[in-house]
């Protein structure tokens, strides 16, 4: 699977990874979302949210995987994908909420 696009100009090179935030969306269900003009709003406010519903480890994990690949041509979401990581091991549903508006 191609994930990095490189597409050489005259002039210039253009790096992008759309295929792969494409299949990132088909992957974990979020085909038709909404986007967003930030990736996180700077009011977010992320604890470890103990009284929140537990979610899939695995399903979370993934994601958190699969946003640290991206930061590789999108270094803008850096800091949230890493917020996010913090709570790999206990995710609940706030913590998804967070990464959805990531992707």
């Amino acid at each position: 699977m191609i994930r990095l696009q490189i597409k050489q100009k005259k002039d210039d090179i253009f790096i992008n990874q759309g295929k792969y935030i494409k299949d990132l969306l088909k992957r974990f269900g979020m085909e038709h979302i909404k986007k967003a003009d930030t990736p996180m709003g700077s009011s977010t406010n992320l604890d470890m949210d103990e009284n929140g519903k537990n979610i899939d480890i695995t399903k979370y994990r993934g994601m958190i995987g699969s946003l640290l690949y991206l930061t590789a041509s999108r270094p803008d979401i850096m800091f949230n994908v890493c917020l996010c990581a913090y709570f790999q091991a206990c995710p609940k549903e706030s913590h998804v909420s967070a990464v959805k508006c990531i992707f």
